[in-house]
């Protein structure tokens, strides 16, 4: 039975008894307010968490408890840039992984890493100081310019901590790691003694990226970070031969500034190649005869003359382009060499080899004697900044780019270009001063990684990566096709390579350690970088001197892919800790690092130790700006970060990102609305759902006197089928969780995680809201938000990872509600709580299949009446649910009440007879696809779709697709449409989730008039959130229509015919006469045209007699009290009764129901000064007047 409680005085059905009860709960759980700013929530949140040194505290409760470790390393950024949004994916990746971890019984250590090394300081510096190459550093001395980079490796720091801290990401930054701290450059030394010893080191020269704006060479994977779409010059060039002196070569190229270093041509032995004569230019050419389109672009305008394979033309001569190196001809070079790695993909055919800029033309040449080992710096004519040096004496001083015109020019005027154009094509740039690299040969120290090549991959299978196809394809295709690791750079701020070596190259000694070093050079050292150990020198074991130290550095890579051990100081200290804590758990890097850091991590680790440094690992995509284009600060394609999460907060974006293609390795277009999208839609209702809890919380405490405490070992005692349900699919959701997120599938956690926050808010709550209004009894109401507070308690712990803010809120209330069994240890956080325990004795498949088929016939019936324009507010006659399957009929039957509830029908019929109702599928091509595929055969399968029957379209849905004229068209390529033809009523008809729904949508007065009865509780209900009520407020309405007006009739005879719905509907007195003057709000209202007044007053009853809490006994009232005065009226009030003293909230509440004060904000103070809500002692208030003002 509905029990109205819209007359009851506030506290008429609170005893002494029930006050009682509810003062001896010290932990009363707090109002929530009806709107909420979720970033300001979040502030709060941080600063609870640095208050209570929250993460701190987590991580010594892990390792007091000695639980097993979980160990995790992050990747170190460099803190000469700020964190953008990949930054941020990434992080939200970690912290939910390693927040799962600590929540699923592990201690997870989480040290924040910094890249302190390398060109992104280097570089900033030489713009600083206008650096333009090494002779300007040696002007300036190391020491200074080392100085100089040291004041800016932690420029943004500070800004970093505060986007990591503001993202909700925990990780240590007091116990982190520096690439420049002189003991993790120790570990780098150790890791570079150890590939020493095991003879994978050497020096040699080799073609490689270089970076003439960082003076630097690059290795192959830095290359792939950054590529532009560029124009370049694509020339043809003759080459006389020697030989045949009116017969030339002909070559193509897009490097003009390659030319003068031009020392050999080269053919494919085995393709066919062709003599002819240009008709235009009368001029004989040999070229290969696949690539004649590459210069004509008509057969026309040649003349084959003759025909012969590539391997004819080996060590035929020709006429250099320019002088500057014609005294090598005699010793090989300017002939015709021969290798396959020539194609008929571009050019010409015959390739021209400069070897100094080429690796494959290093490697030809050098196989053909065009040039020896030793010849390298003679054979390359450009200095480290990119500029011709003297020997190229029309050029000299030149940067190479810039002087493509000028060999273009000189060409022409020599008689040698044939052709000269442009080509638009991708080129590499470099990645840290985004200019263009260039290849060039370099003496390098080197890595054999080819020699590692087997152990690679058989350690990459031991990995398990998600998504797997990043394993499978990107990167084992990178270990298949591996080259040995350059990992010197020419460069000051890095670790230095610690190689001391004779003058001739012959004895070298490598220092693996500090202390070695200082043995060997007799010197105290302190600091390793090179100011402070260049100077140092080695004796000569074998009599040649001293040892020098060798001037290059490492590689940032080669540091951060040694981070696992120089972190910990390994081997030097925490021997044991690394070995029981290696490989890595976890790690997780965007896309890129498949040849970066992922890369440099595995060859170390396989080296080192013959084991993978990881074996869980999560790779994200790239997030891009919105139009797909890459994130620039120059372009302001994307919003700022830290105003997207001022403005909609952290927990909104962590779930726009996780919940994207991105971390399945593919792209995500950020756009500012998807996160407000995620508030709006998953954030809001959450919210909502929780707000609705703790109202009733209170309601249930103040109008029944129910204490309420929660124990989740405690089972919920209820026999209703929504909270078996709800109860169910939370296990269900529970062991879902654990299983995917031991797989680390965060793209299929995070997608259920939202749809179980949409089937609580928009199902569960929305379907038993009278239950936990109270409206029907107090043991259902009891059990009902039992049921809630599970579910919402359980969701907490479970979402903890993924949103700690808003999860934190609500813990910081509801946990005010849990039974002090629970309450175990310091339990002041929810990221302190472990993960709920997965029960599969609370699952019951039964009902959550009985519980989809109601959400389906519900679900399809609402878009019938969208479809039809009929307002859910007004009943219709029926609906009706066809299928063949007798369990899917009788779940429908069972759970009819409902269905006709959110219908807002007054019959279910279930039918498994579809001919009865004469319901037949119709079907329309889909124009977009279909024409777009059919093309010109679109007219006569569109006419035959048309003419499909219904038995051909049913089966055609279960085969999923049907020939039709020749086609194979699929089912989901059509517009299908159910009609429906009945002599019983007006019926549509819609199928969805493969049920058939039909609704009858005739309508008569009766029914129109209810629906005007529910528009006018919508409008009371929008006028009592206006005023900012709660639940708990008592008031009465009041309605002034004029009867007579002949508009107003079907509003009047509504209000009338259905006062007792309205009363039910909006738990209050609904009346036409006179409003009282305790009004708190009134306005005038629209009802389909009808225009009348509503007004909402306090109680007009609660105003004759005072509460319980201010009615004393005859005269002043015995013991500690105090007066509380409003508009002139004064009362009395003690600051305790039966032992229980008066908290600051509880005079709030009483305050407003002496003075009428509902739905207005109230402030409460005592010689000025305004008293907290949150005080929960009052004893100073004894004795005193209290003021109170209402707004």
């Amino acid at each position: 039975m509905i029990r109205s409680r819209g007359t009851a005085p506030l506290l008429s059905k609170i005893t002494s008894q029930s006050l009682q009860v509810i003062h001896n709960t010290t932990r009363m759980v707090s109002q929530v307010p009806d709107s909420v700013s979720f970033p300001k929530e979040e502030e709060k949140v941080i600063e609870l968490w640095k208050k209570n040194q929250t993460f701190k505290k987590c991580l010594q409760q892990s390792k007091s408890a000695k639980r097993p470790a979980y160990t995790f390393y992050d990747g170190p950024p460099f803190a000469t840039g700020l964190p953008h949004y990949g930054h941020l994916l990434a992080g939200s990746v970690k912290d939910i992984v390693t927040r799962y971890a600590h929540q699923n019984g592990y201690h997870v250590e989480r040290r924040f890493g910094w890249d302190c090394h390398g060109l992104p300081v280097e570089h900033e510096i030489d713009k600083k100081l206008g650096i333009t190459g090494p002779q300007d550093v040696a002007a300036m001395g190391i020491d200074k310019y080392n100085a100089e980079c040291r004041s800016i490796v932690m420029r943004y720091s500070s800004e970093w901590e505060h986007s990591v801290q503001r993202l909700g990401r925990w990780i240590d930054f007091e116990n982190d790691y520096k690439t420049l701290y002189p003991w993790f450059m120790e570990s780098v030394w150790w890791v570079w003694s150890q590939l020493f010893a095991k003879g994978l080191v050497y020096r040699g020269y080799k073609v490689m990226p270089y970076s003439t704006a960082c003076n630097t060479p690059l290795s192959n994977f830095e290359v792939n970070q950054n590529y532009h779409d560029v124009t370049d010059p694509a020339v043809f060039v003759n080459f006389p031969i020697d030989q045949d002196p009116g017969v030339s070569f002909v070559a193509w190229t897009t490097t003009p500034w390659t030319l003068p270093s031009n020392l050999a041509l080269c053919a494919n032995p085995d393709e066919m190649y062709v003599k002819i004569r240009d008709k235009i230019r009368g001029e004989q050419y040999i070229m290969m005869e696949a690539r004649l389109v590459g210069l004509y672009k008509s057969e026309e305008e040649y003349e084959i003359l003759d025909r012969f394979l590539g391997s004819t033309l080996a060590g035929k001569t020709y006429t250099p382009l320019f002088p500057y190196m014609q005294h090598m001809k005699s010793s090989g070079a300017f002939k015709v060499c021969i290798d396959k790695y020539v194609t008929k993909d571009a050019g010409t055919g015959i390739v021209h080899q400069a070897p100094a800029f080429g690796e494959d033309d290093y490697r030809v040449c050098l196989a053909h004697g065009v040039f020896k080992k030793g010849q390298e710096p003679e054979i390359c004519p450009v200095d480290p900044t990119g500029k011709f040096l003297s020997i190229v004496s029309d050029f000299e001083g030149m940067y190479v780019k810039d002087a493509d015109k000028q060999i273009v020019k000189k060409l022409k005027e020599d008689g040698r270009m044939v052709h000269a154009g442009t080509i638009n094509h991708s080129y590499p740039y470099c990645w840290r001063s985004d200019t263009p690299l260039i290849y060039r040969v370099i003496p390098s120290w080197f890595i054999k990684v080819t020699a590692l090549r087997d152990r690679l991959l058989a350690n990459n299978d031991k990995c398990y990566w998600v998504p797997e196809f990043v394993k499978e394809k990107r990167f084992k295709n990178w270990l298949e096709d591996c080259r040995d690791w350059s990992v010197s750079r020419n460069r000051y701020w890095g670790t230095p390579i610690p190689l001391w070596v004779s003058d001739d190259g012959e004895e070298i000694v490598c220092v693996g350690s500090i202390k070695e070093l200082e043995e060997l050079t007799g010197q105290k050292i302190d600091d390793i970088h090179r100011e402070s150990i260049d100077h140092l020198t080695i004796p000569s074991k074998c009599g040649k001197g001293v040892l020098r130290r060798v001037p290059e550095v490492f590689d940032c890579w080669f540091e951060s892919g040694s981070m696992p051990y120089a972190q910990q100081h390994y081997p030097f200290e925490n021997v044991s800790a690394f070995d029981a804590k290696f490989p890595a758990e976890f790690i997780a890097e965007g896309v890129d690092q498949t040849r970066g850091w992922f890369y440099t991590l595995l060859v170390l680790a396989t080296a080192l130790f013959d084991k993978p440094p990881y074996k869980n690992l999560i790779v994200t995509g790239l997030v891009l700006a919105a139009d797909g284009k890459k994130m620039s600060k120059r372009l302001k394609n994307y919003p700022d970060p830290t105003a997207v999460m001022d403005k909609y907060g952290a927990d909104s974006l962590r779930l726009y990102m996780i919940d994207s293609p991105v971390v399945r390795a593919d792209t995500l277009r950020f756009k500012e609305e998807g996160v407000k999208d995620v508030l709006k839609d998953v954030l809001l209702p959450w919210f909502n759902a929780y707000r609705f809890l703790v109202q009733n919380i209170i309601r249930l405490e103040k109008e029944d006197g129910v204490k309420f405490t929660f124990n989740e070992n405690v089972a919920v005692k209820t026999d209703n089928v929504m909270d078996k349900w709800i109860l169910s699919y939370t296990h269900t959701l529970i062991n879902f969780v654990k299983v995917e997120m031991a797989a680390y599938r965060l793209y299929t956690v995070v997608p259920r995680l939202l749809k179980f926050i949409e089937n609580l808010t928009n199902w569960y709550v929305r379907l038993n809201r009278a239950r936990l209004r109270g409206e029907v009894d107090v043991d259902e109401c009891v059990a009902s938000i039992k049921t809630l507070f599970s579910v919402l308690f359980t969701m907490i712990r479970l979402m903890a990872p993924f949103t700690p803010f808003i999860t934190e809120m609500m813990y910081q209330n509801l946990h005010k509600c849990l039974d002090t069994s629970m309450l175990k240890g310091d339990s002041d956080s929810i990221h302190y709580m472990m993960l709920p325990k997965y029960d599969p004795g609370m699952v019951d498949e039964d009902i959550e299949r009985r519980v989809s088929v109601m959400q389906a016939i519900i679900e399809t019936g609402r878009v019938l009446r969208d479809r039809n324009t009929l307002p859910i507010k007004y009943p219709l006659k029926e609906v009706i649910l066809v299928d063949a399957d007798p369990i899917t009929l009788s779940d429908a039957q069972s759970l009819e009440t409902y269905i006709i509830s959110e219908l807002n029908v007054k019959k279910l019929t279930v039918s498994s007879d579809k001919q009865k109702y004469d319901v037949k599928l119709t079907a329309k091509p889909n124009h977009m696809i279909l024409g777009k595929r059919l093309k010109k055969d679109f007219k006569p399968v569109s006419a035959a779709i048309a003419k499909l029957t219904d038995a051909e379209l049913t089966e055609m849905k279960e085969s999923g697709s049907r020939e039709i004229c020749g086609h194979n068209i699929l089912f989901d390529e059509l517009h299908v449409a159910y009609e429906v033809k009945s002599d019983s009523g007006s019926y549509a008809a819609a199928s969805m989730h493969n049920l058939l729904v039909l609704l009858d949508l005739t309508t008569d007065q009766e029914m129109m008039d209810e629906g005007l009865a529910r528009e006018v509780i919508n409008r009371i209900q929008k006028l009592r959130k206006k005023a900012k009520l709660v639940p708990t407020d008592k008031i009465s309405i009041f309605y002034n229509i004029d009867s007579k007006k002949k508009d107003n009739a079907d509003v009047v005879r509504a209000l009338k015919t259905y006062n007792d719905m309205i009363v039910t509907g909006v738990r209050a007195p609904v009346s036409d006469q006179q409003a009282p003057d305790n009004v708190i709000i009134s306005e005038e209202v629209d009802v389909k045209g009808s225009k009348f007044k509503l007004t909402l007053c306090g109680d007009v009853k609660k105003s004759a007699s005072p509460t319980t809490v201010v009615q004393w006994p005859q005269g002043r009232p015995a013991g500690q009290f105090f007066t509380v005065t409003h508009g002139g009226v004064s009362r009395e009030v003690l600051l305790a009764s039966n032992g229980v003293n008066l908290t600051a909230m509880r005079l709030e509440n009483e305050v407003k129901a002496m003075f009428g004060l509902f739905g207005r904000s109230v402030t409460m103070s005592l010689n000025g000064s305004p008293i907290k809500c949150s005080a929960r002692d009052l004893t100073y208030l004894n004795g005193g007047t209290v003021t109170v003002t209402a707004a």
